[in-house]
């Protein structure tokens, strides 16, 4: 099993979720049994989804972890705030969102909240490999 684990900016900047789309690229482009480039960009899509919801929502900083299984990858952003992302209804006119979490859930094998002892939440989706 291949793991990795960065850390995200303590700024809410999108050149944060850049670094974290880039270091996501590098670690799909370092396992031993690469994976198709669309499931590749779907993991990056995701991972740059949940780390923007993280540093919009989450307190500003956040953890990134992405797991390769067998048949799977696993993405976990870890942040400070214990509010779970909800579904909603999508904002067509006042750009407040509501897109990102129904399409992580549609792109996903699964999705997961799991509250941390510590305080704050982790947020997974396990992707197609």
């Amino acid at each position: 099993m291949d793991t990795m684990s960065v850390n995200g900016a303590t700024v809410r900047s999108a050149t944060s979720v850049a670094g974290a789309r880039e270091s996501a690229r590098d670690f799909l482009e370092g396992l031993d049994h690469p994976i198709a480039a669309e499931a590749a960009d779907t993991v990056v899509l995701v991972v740059s989804e949940l780390v923007t919801n993280a540093l919009r929502h989450g307190g500003g900083t956040c953890t990134l972890d992405l797991t390769a299984h067998p048949d799977s990858i696993e993405v976990a952003v870890h942040d400070r705030s214990p509010q779970a992302p909800r579904m909603r209804t999508p904002d067509l006119n006042g750009g407040t969102g509501g897109f990102g979490w129904p399409m992580v859930n549609h792109l996903a094998h699964a999705t997961a909240v799991a509250r941390r002892i510590a305080g704050g939440k982790t947020v997974s989706a396990l992707l197609p490999r």
